[in-house]
């Protein structure tokens, strides 16, 4: 039902239910107020369990009720108790069941806190803009240091942490405190002239500064320019172990290494020296297979090339032996047996001539005779006899044709 139609006209007069009147009433405030800060103490905290915190704001004479709903109420980055000062971002808001004025609560910050809040924006924007923390400036943390540096107050529960972190990790490492305040009136200057005289002494690989959570004005020592710019200018790797991981300060942009807790920053300063024996071991037994692999590697190679080798001996009894022909065909070559060899030679050549020589006269002295034979006159007489008649019966022959062709002639 409408707050219309919960409208009763009487007379001329229009009278309004209550939920109508409420409902316009939280309109009103609604559209009449936009999001703003009140500031005042919190007072009658409640934490049912739905997650909603209910509470009072007040000052010296007045109080308005508040309400955060949990999605909120979940990202308080403070715990909350009754008496504690804050500054609310809220809604201007009525509770129609109830018809009670409240304030919608959306953010909470500690009282005062919207002045550090615009001083530390404004210098990490102009120490930004001077690359005071581009990335590139960041010094790599040594893996074995081999002495820690400590800057921080000596009765700080933090440096408790980092000796307990410390004496289970790295007990052998030696460790060195450079004390300061940190907090109150004094301490910024107090810490940067710890950083300074830390990075001036040179004599540890890694430098702590630690301070324990705290509220904003508590921490604000470490937003300091002076403290900001000594941490830039270490030449000591540096890890900003400063409040809890909610917690954020210039520090942290300068350092090398942000730590969430002091006992994280000591994690990260040393690995854990049970974790170098495993390393180390580690490192040992690869070393060794590797040698092995090696070695055996080696020996295969040696005994191909032993293989490959001839065996001495022989290779000297070879040598000696073709040292003995060298020997003997150079004494053969001496003048002496030169001319004894070419004496050698002459003699079978005259000797085969000579065979040759008689051989072929013997053939010719058979030719001979037998030429001689046929060329004796007793042989030549009896053929001319027995050639005579033919003879002459040619030559009778030859002048009959040729009395003829003379008769024929004429």
């Amino acid at each position: 039902m409408t707050a219309e139609s919960q409208t009763v006209k009487a007379g001329i007069e229009e009278i309004l239910s209550v939920s109508a009147l409420n409902h316009m009433a939280r309109q009103a405030l609604e559209n009449r107020f936009p999001l703003l800060w009140v500031s005042g103490e919190i007072s009658n905290l409640r934490r049912p369990a739905s997650g909603h915190l209910y509470f009072a704001l007040k000052d010296e004479s007045a109080q308005v009720d508040c309400v955060m709903f949990r999605g909120r109420a979940q990202l308080v980055p403070f715990r909350l108790q009754d008496g504690l000062r804050v500054e609310a971002r809220a809604l201007v808001t009525l509770y129609e069941a109830r018809g009670g004025f409240q304030l919608n609560v959306e953010a909470l910050r500690h009282a005062g806190i919207g002045a550090l809040f615009e001083a530390f924006a404004r210098l990490r924007e102009r120490l930004e803009k001077e690359g005071l923390f581009a990335p590139e400036r960041r010094q790599p943390l040594p893996r074995h240091p081999r002495r820690i540096g400590i800057v921080t107050s000596p009765q700080a529960a933090a440096l408790r942490d980092i000796l307990a972190a410390l004496a289970r990790r790295a007990p052998h490492l030696p460790l060195i405190l450079y004390p300061t305040l940190v907090q109150g009136e004094g301490a910024a200057a107090n810490i940067a002239e710890a950083i300074g005289r830390a990075a001036a002494r040179a004599e540890c690989d890694v430098l702590i500064v630690a301070r324990g959570g705290g509220s904003i004005e508590d921490l604000w020592a470490f937003n300091e320019e002076i403290v900001v710019r000594a941490a830039a200018r270490s030449a000591i790797p540096l890890i900003s172990a400063v409040g809890h991981e909610t917690d954020t300060t210039l520090i942290d942009f300068a350092a090398d290494r942000r730590a969430p807790t002091p006992t994280a920053a000591a994690e990260m300063a040393v690995p854990v020296r049970q974790d170098l024996v495993l390393q180390l071991r580690a490192l040992a037994d690869r070393g060794d297979a590797g040698m092995r692999r090696e070695l055996q590697q080696l020996g295969a190679t040696l005994e191909g090339l032993r293989r490959g080798l001839r065996d001495p001996q022989r290779l000297v009894a070879q040598a000696a032996q073709r040292l003995d022909d060298l020997g003997e065909r150079l004494r053969l070559r001496t003048p002496e047996a030169v001319l004894r060899q070419q004496a050698e030679r002459v003699d079978t050549r005259h000797a085969r001539l000579a065979e040759l020589v008689a051989t072929r006269l013997g053939r010719a002295s058979g030719d001979l005779a037998g030429l001689l034979r046929r060329l004796s006159p007793e042989p030549i007489r009896l053929r001319i006899e027995r050639a005579g008649p033919p003879l002459d019966g040619l030559g009778r022959s030859l002048r009959g044709c040729i009395d003829r062709r003379l008769a024929d002639a004429r």
